[in-house]
């Protein structure tokens, strides 16, 4: 073999890892990102912007960025949205900067977002990783959103509409993660899985 074929000497690390969270209303991923953000994972977790009323408990700027109609639609305009959707007549979109930012900084980034919206950061980024988060049964979702209370009757009819629909579309995803019920530790250790191994990948080291 040549000195030009040989990939001696190999880089120390390979690109920063853009992942995306995705899957069905009731699997938990709010859960699975609160707990990884508790165990302190080095990771850039990104804001999502929406039009939808605060719930109680949540912050501005920590849970969401809540903005206007108007005022989405100005970012819309200005294309400071690397992403974003129309759901439940409400918007959601990922800011871009704060994704471009932390990638060129050398950190890997966490991005929650529905179907749509991996959808579309694929197309973007086609690099992206997507994982997609599920309840071990469609019994066990419709248990949880239940279990929520913060829905009516109509939007929790609707949700478990859109969460059939959704579950088709697992084949536009790289990973699955079926997050069972008290093992959240054991969905996160998978996830943590999934992200060494794509840290692993030989066009991510050479590229």
């Amino acid at each position: 073999m040549s000195s030009e074929q040989c990939p001696w000497p190999l880089p120390s690390a390979s690109r920063p890892l853009l992942v995306v969270l995705s899957g069905p209303s009731g699997a938990g991923k709010d859960a699975v990102l609160a707990r990884m953000k508790a165990l302190g994972r080095p990771l850039h977790f990104t804001v999502t912007t929406t039009t939808r009323a605060k719930r109680p408990l949540e912050v501005d700027g920590i849970d969401y960025y809540f903005k206007t109609r108007q005022e989405f639609e100005a970012m819309m305009a200005g294309d400071e949205l690397l992403e974003w959707a129309k759901v439940y007549d409400q918007y959601y979109g990922v800011p871009r900067a704060q994704v471009d930012e932390a990638l060129a900084q050398g950190i890997d980034v966490i991005v929650r977002t529905d179907i749509q919206g991996a959808a579309s950061i694929r197309r973007a980024m086609p690099d992206a990783v997507l994982i997609f988060i599920t309840a071990p049964s469609y019994e066990e979702l419709i248990k949880r959103l239940n279990q929520r209370q913060t829905e009516s009757p109509a939007q929790l009819k609707l949700r478990l509409g859109k969460a059939y629909a959704e579950m088709k579309e697992i084949a536009a995803f790289d990973y699955i993660v079926i997050n069972r019920g008290g093992e959240l530790d054991e969905t996160i250790r998978q996830i943590d899985a999934i992200m060494a191994a794509e840290k692993c990948r030989v066009k991510r080291c050479l590229s």
